[in-house]
């Protein structure tokens, strides 16, 4: 490779901007993985106690709906359930953090979650459909949240490649050019002194 190289002051001034340019880089890539990194690790810890809690949430959830099939008669329930009356739609925000696009979950719901009578039903029902609601809503931000870390995750293993390549691969072979490039033009300028030396000493001769 650095025999192929132009061994000029013109290639010399232009990888030592390259290096400069390089280093600038290598500054801003490095500045934006720690940040990165600090944000992963705000959101790594939100995650752990809420799908904690969104798990023991969902179980209770699940012991209530046994509860209540167990007290209720199967149609009963199927009829209770067949027309519900809560609506629920879902959408979506994009934020940037250190210029990676997050989501933000934005929920919308109209009605109640409670959508029979009770003449054919059980307390156990209501508890576990108000249960089921509250679960809801820590699931969306779960699942927010998780997004969020994949996305950052991603992004900050790209980032460490690229400080990488930048520190160990393109700068030191940037320098080891420029090296090479000015031992290069050091022996060519040597070269020409001892030239000119021997002329002199012929012309005086």
């Amino acid at each position: 490779m650095l025999a192929n190289v132009n061994a000029t002051r013109m290639e010399l001034l232009r990888l030592r901007k390259r290096v400069v340019l390089a280093s600038r880089g290598h500054r801003l890539l490095s500045e934006k993985r720690d940040e990165i990194s600090r944000q992963l690790i705000g959101i790594a810890r939100q995650i752990q106690p809420l799908r904690q809690k969104v798990e023991k949430e969902l179980l209770q959830t699940c012991r209530r709906f046994m509860l209540a099939r167990a007290s209720v008669e199967p149609e009963h329930i199927k009829a209770a359930l067949e027309v519900p009356t809560k609506k629920f739609s879902l959408a979506i925000e994009f934020g940037r953090v250190m210029n990676v696009r997050v989501p933000h979950l934005l929920k919308e719901i109209e009605g109640e979650i409670i959508c029979y009578g009770y003449a054919t039903t059980s307390g156990e029902l209501d508890v576990a459909l108000l249960a089921l609601e509250c679960a809801f809503d820590d699931l969306i931000q779960l699942a927010e949240k998780e997004k969020q870390a994949h996305l950052l995750a991603t992004e900050l293993q790209m980032t460490r490649r690229r400080v990488n390549v930048l520190e160990h691969v393109v700068i030191p072979e940037l320098q080891e050019t420029i090296k090479f490039i000015f031992d290069k033009l050091a022996e060519a300028e040597r070269d020409n002194t001892s030239r000119l030396m021997k002329i002199t000493d012929i012309i005086r001769a």
